[in-house]
């Protein structure tokens, strides 16, 4: 098993010597093969898109995670990218607007986390920003011990990077913020269980979602701004938005809703490159039958 780890790793760095747009010609061969053959991942993107736009036709709803099996498959094969290729390349590839947002507020002595969705541009696009900012995230290890500590030391290969462990507390990640207003990376819009979320609307149909965007932006006294990552043809661009205005609120479930809310209208400006193929939509409030 380690050997043929080792050999997809190698591959994936010799794959990062290619041109973008000759990687991503790879990665639409590869999207349709997976397409046909990932049946269960298939399934469960037709039911999270079923879920979330019911008016939607079987035929678009299979168009639509077709095209999102090539996004994945990009982003498979960019890994080499990310993982070796040098900061100079990153920057002629990653585009960063709104820069301005983060800065500004570091500046003014105010912490910041970074409400980052899970688009599938999301790993180049938080490397290139952590060659602008030093950025503080959560780390869930792997269970291959090869791939556990290529990622890990990918996500901080240069240097700049506070990563705390998912077994870790809070109070470490806000430990972490308080250097130097180092912005926090986080990803709140899977479902992780019942603990610490509530049912809000995602898009069509109820969603257990972690309230913890504004759990932690009230306890650490920080101002959210949504950062959100996407391909263009054969570049990257990270677009960071204003801070939220009166986030968060004494309502917690009005700031998760709108939480939902703001991701729903990035979704719609690309859909193919929202992660679809997660369970969503795996927690059920109690006596509901299951969607997968």
């Amino acid at each position: 098993m380690e050997y043929r780890m080792k050999f997809a790793l190698a591959l994936l760095w010799l794959i990062r010597l290619l041109p973008l747009p000759v990687i991503h010609a790879l990665a639409w061969g590869l999207g349709q093969l997976a397409y046909l053959l990932a049946r269960e991942r298939r399934r469960v993107g037709l039911i999270n898109l079923r879920l979330c736009f019911p008016d939607m036709g079987l035929t678009q709803r299979r168009r639509l995670i077709r095209r999102h099996f090539v996004e994945m498959m990009k982003l498979v094969l960019e890994y080499g990218i990310v993982w070796w290729s040098s900061p100079q390349r990153l920057r002629q590839l990653v585009e960063v607007r709104g820069l301005e947002h983060i800065t500004r507020l570091r500046e003014a002595g105010e912490d910041v986390v970074l409400f980052y969705p899970h688009f599938v541009a999301f790993e180049i696009c938080a490397l290139r920003l952590n060659l602008e900012v030093p950025l503080v995230s959560v780390y869930s290890h792997q269970k291959n011990k090869i791939l556990d500590a290529q990622f890990y030391q990918g996500r901080n290969r240069f240097d700049n990077a506070y990563i705390v462990s998912r077994q870790e507390s809070l109070r470490s990640i806000i430990k972490a913020m308080r250097k130097e207003h180092t912005p926090f990376l986080y990803l709140p819009d899977q479902d992780f269980g019942p603990r610490d979320a509530i049912f809000v609307k995602f898009f069509a149909t109820d969603a257990a979602t972690i309230t913890g965007l504004s759990r932690i932006a009230s306890i650490a006294k920080a101002r959210v701004v949504p950062a959100i990552a996407r391909r263009e043809g054969a570049r990257f661009v990270l677009d960071i938005h204003p801070p939220l205005d009166n986030f968060p609120s004494d309502n917690l479930e009005a700031d998760t809703r709108r939480m939902n809310a703001f991701l729903e209208q990035r979704i719609l400006e690309a859909p193919e490159q929202y992660f679809w193929l997660h369970k969503r939509f795996k927690t059920r409030p109690q006596g509901q039958a299951r969607f997968y």
